[in-house]
């Protein structure tokens, strides 16, 4: 590669060429989201979330900055902010990595070796060590709020004004399974 910036249009093209739906944001090559599903025979098959991604302008040479936009329940990936903590995307990143590497490789790692004991979700870093089958319904409790196709477009930013007001109830009706989408209310 003669620059950094072949390199980078070259691995973005090739993530778009893969089996990854990825959405650029401002028509840049710098920043664009991708979707991003849980790996199979994992806690998180079946979720499925938006990652954004940003290059820095010295990509391959600095690593990209990779975050869940969408909620996950894991102990590195902070629960507010969707950050990841990943040795080998925050402290040893190599050129000779791309973006598929990301997600072919690294996230899918990631989810199936979770590490509690460097947590950036302290709760479910502790709850995987003190009770393993609670944590699991957890992780499950969220692939199946958070991690559904169909709201893939519900950003952490938008979630916090996800009240729903009686307009926009299909029929106008509101049922007693409605209430507990949440799962905030006993059935």
């Amino acid at each position: 590669m003669s620059s950094p910036s072949k390199r980078r249009d070259m691995d973005v093209m090739k993530l778009m060429m893969s089996d990854y739906n990825v959405e650029p944001i401002n028509d840049g090559i710098n920043e664009f989201n991708v979707e991003f599903h849980g790996p199979k025979e994992s806690l998180y098959e079946g979720g499925v979330w938006k990652i954004h991604v940003e290059l820095p302008d010295t990509y391959p040479y600095k690593s990209p900055s990779i975050g869940f936009l969408n909620k996950i329940f894991h102990p590195n990936v902070d629960e507010m902010s969707g950050s990841i903590c990943l040795d080998v995307i925050n402290q040893s990143w190599s050129p000779m990595f791309d973006l598929l590497n990301v997600f072919e490789v690294f996230l899918p790692q990631l989810l199936l070796y979770p590490n509690p004991s460097d947590p950036l979700n302290g709760d479910a870093a502790s709850l995987m060590m003190k009770d393993k089958q609670q944590y699991e319904e957890k992780v499950k409790e969220y692939c199946e709020r958070y991690a559904k196709k169909e709201n893939i477009t519900i950003t952490l930013s938008e979630e916090s004004n996800e009240d729903i007001s009686d307009e926009d109830v299909s029929d106008g009706e509101r049922t007693s399974s409605d209430d507990n989408v949440a799962g905030d209310a006993d059935p």
